[in-house]
This record gives structure tokens, C-alpha cells and sequence, in this order.
């Protein structure tokens, strides 16, 4: 009898067990490939091969740059089964974004692709320092180029099974899988060491809660490069046998045909999808009643939104979570059958195995119903932030809190709900933007002196950056030429939609800048 995938301890067992489960099934369909469980475990095996061939150790890290592909899954599955660390990376970084998590996790070799929106990625990094990274392969280029991933995987050949198999081997629950960056009140991206065994219970856990089958075609939007695409995505389906149908960007037309084409059962994403299938005229006529199961959050999901998802998009399921990058990915999520209302208002309750609760500044519980910044405690919490204990030590406590610096509220039922978060996040289009992060690199503009950044409501991306900027004395600046530094120097969905040049920033005694008062004058600005 075969053993279930998801009881899988690591990455690659879980490969193998899934291949000799579902077999020659489809798994994987991306532009006119196809691959099936059996065949992806193959190429998984190859990869891992042609990683040792390439000097790649237990321990090493090794990165991957580039939209939802195919071969995104295939490296990362055999940078996994080495024993090396994968560190994906966000597609809409800039040079010296993506330089510093390259230096800061030392990765050793990059995975990317030659182009991908008009974005050449090594022409980004070019002139960046970037001691540690020794080669960069493209993953969308097969042909006798040396950097390409045909003859990536050709350097293979000369590594036995046995050898891959002794370093698979080698693995435990407790090995390192991944290192995934957020952003954190300090201004700089942090890296967030989690585990194989943590990692796959957390999903196996996701993926039975919301009901994934092996019937399921499930249509990633969510990037590879985020938990929601790679771990609540591919690797949701390698556990349960659904297929995997990947996206490389949100295009609402290109959306609507795969839905229809490939009859999608299983779309997830922010709030922004639904809203903007809900409004494209282009859904008209058209055949979407193969949908069955959204899971969305990253956002505040009205009520209304739910119903007109299930009435006018044929959604039969439509469940919320909450969960930060510190904790796989996973806290809390709602359960089929709670009702529109309860699904809107709160995120759900802890999975298995995880605890919540809401504390006073003190730490101290409150009582059920009374704001509180969220703690949670279980095995989804990261091992730390890589080489930062200062930071990890900061978050969480001696006895295994995690404190999520979010503000919630723990109903009697063990529902909670996000009403406000302590660090000042906000999301954009279910990217998570952190102001001291935007600050600090709108400083660097020349003439600027000092920054904030608030976000502020929009109907279609959920939240927007404003930004307040104070000049140097003698400084002219202008707006223009601050927006046009910004677009060339930040991820998208970090650029200030809105900005104003003030005089001064107001602040408190100590000299903290007062949010609060900034989002009064905002309303002003905004009317």
C-alpha cells in the first residue's frame, strides 16, 4: 500500500512518494509541456545531479529569480534534494534590492531567465558586488550556451545515483529548506530560515483543510517566488494530486481562457483577482462553472465580495487565512462551511498543532473580544532569522511565542480577526509593503532628509503607498523626478502612488514620527 505524500518528511521523499502514488498522472502543464508525477521526480533527480556536478554542498544557498515556470519547480525540487538551501526571489526586486539578498544569504549559484516583462534580472545585478555568486543559469534558455539549463543539466552525468542518494539521504524533518525574505520595521529584508519536516506538515495541514483533491486543476497565480504560489501552490499539489497549472503574471484575459480551457477547479489569490474577474467584461458568455475553491487573504475580504464570488464566479468554496512568512506561511484559516459573515470578519482559527493568543503591551493575555497584539506558538514557527539573533531573539520569546506585531482580536469560538497591524505593514495587491523599508530608500534620493510612509486605501489594490518627504535645507525637489527615482529603484508595488513635500514630520516627544497624525493630513490630501 503506498504510503500518503503528505507524510512526507522532506522535499525529495515527498517527490518520490508522490510519483509512486500518482504515477504517470499529470501534474504539471505549462505552455505545451507536460510532465507527470513520474516524470517531474526524473527531472528532480537530474537537477540534483548536475547541482553536485556543480559544487553545490549541503548548506549552500542557491537562488531563484524568475516568473512561474516549469523548470521554477524543477530547480528548486533538486536544490532541496541536495541538501542545499533554496532562496527565492521576488521578480519585481531592482539591482541593488536583489544584490543585497544575494551578499546577505551568500547565495553560491542563481537560477533566472533571460528575460521576463522586459526585465533582463543579470543585467540588474551587473554592476552590484556579489562576492559569493559563482554562476547564474537560465532557466528559459536551451541551447548550446554554457550558462544554459540544457548544459546545466548535462554536467549531471558524471554524478553516480549513488552518491545524489547518500546527500538525500542525509536529509531530515529538521534539515533546512528554505530561506524567504520579508521586510521588518528596521528597514532591511530579513531572512526567515524554515525547515523541510515544519514546512511540509504545515501544507499538508493547509491542503486537507481546504478540501485540495486529486481532481483539482489548480491555476497559480500567487508567484513562485511567495508561500502562497510555491508552498500553498506546487507544493499543495505534489502532496494531494492536483494538477498544477502555472501563471507567469496576472493578465485578466490570459486568466479567463485557461479557466475556460483548462476547466480550473481551484483559484487562489488576494482579493484583487476576484474583484477584477467580477468587473472584466471579458467573463461574458464565457464558461466559468468548472471553479470550486478560492482561498484568499493578504487583505481585509468584505461579505458582499464573498457572495458575488460564489454567485456570479460559481465558487462553491470560499475560505480565508492568515498567516506571516515566519510561520511557513500558515496561522489560522477558516473551515468549509462558516458562513459569509464569518469568513469576513476574521481569518479563521489555529490548525492543528499551533497556538494564539492576543497580549496587553506587557504580554499578558486580554480577554476574549479585546484587542491585542497577536502571539502564536507551534511547529510552524521559524527556526530565526538568518544570521540575526539579535532580531530572532526580539521576536520570539524564551518560552516559543511568536510575536506577529499584528493587532487582532481572539473571539470565544477561536476565530480571530486583524484589525490593525503594530509595524505599520500594509498590503498592495497582496504584496506586503513595510514603510520603514520604502523610507529608507526614498532617503537615498538625493535632496531628500527625511521620509514616511503610510498606506492609504485604494479600491483596486487594497492599499497604496503615500509618502511624506522632507528636503535637505537648500534642496528643491520635485515630484516627478522623485516618482520617475522611484519606479527605476523600487519594486512596483512599493512606489509611492501619492506624494507630498512638507515642511517638517510631525513627532512625539522622543521623536518618533506620529502615523496617526500623517493619515489625518492624508484624508485632507485625499478629501
Amino acid at each position: 500500500m503506498n504510503i500518503d505524500p503528505s507524510e512526507a518528511n522532506t522535499i525529495p521523499e515527498l517527490s518520490r512518494l508522490a510519483a509512486k502514488t500518482y504515477g504517470n498522472r499529470s501534474v504539471l502543464v505549462d505552455q505545451g509541456i507536460s510532465f507527470s508525477f513520474m516524470e517531474l521526480d526524473a527531472a528532480r533527480i537530474k537537477g540534483a545531479q548536475a547541482l553536485i556536478a556543480s559544487g553545490i554542498g549541503t548548506g549552500d544557498t542557491v537562488g531563484i529569480w524568475a516568473p512561474n515556470i516549469i523548470n521554477w519547480i524543477v530547480a528548486s525540487l533538486a536544490i532541496q534534494t541536495v541538501g542545499a538551501i533554496l532562496v527565492p526571489m521576488n521578480t519585481r526586486l531592482k539591482g541593488s534590492e536583489a544584490a543585497f539578498i544575494l551578499n546577505h544569504a551568500e547565495i553560491k549559484l542563481l537560477f533566472t531567465v533571460k528575460e521576463f516583462l522586459g526585465i533582463d534580472y543579470q543585467q540588474l545585478i551587473s554592476d552590484e558586488e556579489t562576492p559569493t555568486l559563482r554562476e547564474i543559469i537560465y532557466l528559459d534558455v536551451r541551447d548550446s550556451n554554457a550558462s544554459s539549463w540544457e548544459q546545466f543539466l548535462n554536467r549531471g552525468s558524471t554524478v553516480s545515483i549513488e552518491t545524489l542518494e547518500q546527500r538525500e539521504h542525509a536529509l531530515t524533518a529538521e534539515s533546512p529548506l528554505d530561506i524567504m525574505f520579508t521586510s521588518g520595521t528596521t528597514g532591511r529584508p530579513k531572512g526567515v530560515v524554515t525547515t523541510h519536516g515544519q514546512t511540509l506538515r504545515t501544507f499538508a495541514t493547509w491542503s486537507k483543510t481546504v478540501g485540495l483533491t486529486e481532481k483539482d486543476r489548480y491555476l497559480i497565480i500567487n508567484p513562485f517566488f511567495h508561500s502562497f504560489g510555491y508552498k500553498a501552490g506546487w507544493l499543495a499539489c505534489l502532496m494531494r494530486g492536483s494538477l498544477i497549472l502555472p501563471a507567469r503574471s496576472f493578465d485578466i484575459r490570459s486568466v479567463i481562457e485557461k479557466i475556460v480551457s483548462e476547466k480550473i477547479t481551484v483559484l487562489p489569490g488576494p482579493p484583487t483577482i476576484y474583484y477584477s474577474l467580477l468587473e472584466s467584461s471579458l467573463r461574458n458568455g464565457q464558461d466559468l462553472s468548472s471553479l470550486r475553491l478560492a482561498v484568499t487573504g493578504a487583505a481585509p475580504v468584505p461579505s458582499e465580495l464573498i457572495r458575488k464570488m460564489k454567485a456570479e464566479l460559481g465558487f462553491d468554496v470560499v475560505l480565508t487565512a492568515y498567516g506571516l512568512t515566519e510561520t511557513c506561511g500558515v496561522v489560522s484559516i477558516c473551515r468549509e462551511g462558516d458562513s459569509p459573515e464569518l469568513i469576513s470578519r476574521s481569518s479563521g482559527c489555529a490548525m492543528p498543532g499551533v497556538e494564539i493568543k492576543c497580549v496587553d503591551s506587557n504580554g499578558l493575555p486580554v480577554a476574549p473580544g479585546l484587542p491585542g497584539e497577536v502571539w502564536c506558538r507551534g511547529f510552524n514557527v521559524m527556526k530565526g532569522y538568518l544570521n540575526d539573533p539579535e532580531s530572532t531573539k526580539e521576536t520570539i520569546t524564551s518560552d516559543g511565542w511568536l510575536k506577529t506585531g499584528d493587532i487582532g482580536v481572539l473571539g470565544e469560538d477561536g476565530y480571530l480577526q486583524i484589525t490593525d497591524r503594530l509595524k505599520d505593514m500594509f498590503i498592495v495587491g497582496g504584496f506586503n509593503c513595510y514603510p520603514a523599508e520604502i523610507e529608507s530608500q526614498l532617503c537615498e534620493f538625493p535632496g531628500i532628509s527625511r521620509a514616511a510612509v503610510i498606506g492609504v486605501p485604494d479600491e483596486r489594490l487594497g492599499e497604496v503607498a503615500f509618502a511624506f518627504v522632507v528636503a535637505d535645507s537648500n534642496a528643491s525637489l520635485d515630484i516627478e523626478a522623485i516618482l520617475a527615482w522611484s519606479k527605476e529603484n523600487m519594486a512596483n508595488y512599493k512606489i509611492p502612488r501619492k506624494i507630498e513635500i512638507v515642511e517638517d514630520l510631525p513627532v512625539n516627544a522622543s521623536g518618533k514620527v506620529l502615523k496617526n497624525r500623517l493619515r489625518d493630513i492624508c484624508s485632507d490630501f485625499l478629501g
